[in-house]
């Protein structure tokens, strides 16, 4: 009884925990002017992203070196922030219309190396 009772009360902690960070909790912050993921690495946009058409352009071998900020089924969108399908039917998280990603060579935080790569590439700001 007492084991059901401790895994029933992990469970509701656990739930609310999820509840309150899914709640007006943005999915990046902003260090230095740039906005960052939850592992505190420089997210960046990709030029050939139409703001605002829900979509990624940057799927298959792109996303390969060019991660995408993924949105969990439960996050919902709020304020700037937006969730994107991408052709795989996952989700991406999406600032101002803009899908946000990773890149694969900025190797700790601080780093920003994709910064204008292909002439394509940028900083995501505010």
């Amino acid at each position: 009884m007492k084991t059901a009772l401790k895994l029933l009360a992990a469970t509701a902690v656990l739930t609310l925990a999820a509840c309150a960070a899914n709640r007006g909790q943005a999915p990046a912050t902003l260090v230095d002017g740039v906005l960052v993921g939850p592992n505190q690495m420089t997210l960046y946009t990709f030029d050939r992203d139409l703001a605002g058409s829900g979509k990624s352009a940057c799927n298959g071998p792109c996303a390969a070196n060019w991660p995408p900020l993924m949105a969990r089924a439960e996050d919902r969108p709020q304020g700037d922030w937006s969730i994107v399908l991408r052709d795989d039917g996952s989700r991406q998280w999406a600032f101002k219309g803009r899908p946000l990603y990773y890149w694969t060579k900025d190797a700790k935080p601080g780093d920003r190396s994709g910064d204008g790569v292909n002439k394509l590439w940028r900083l995501a700001t505010p």
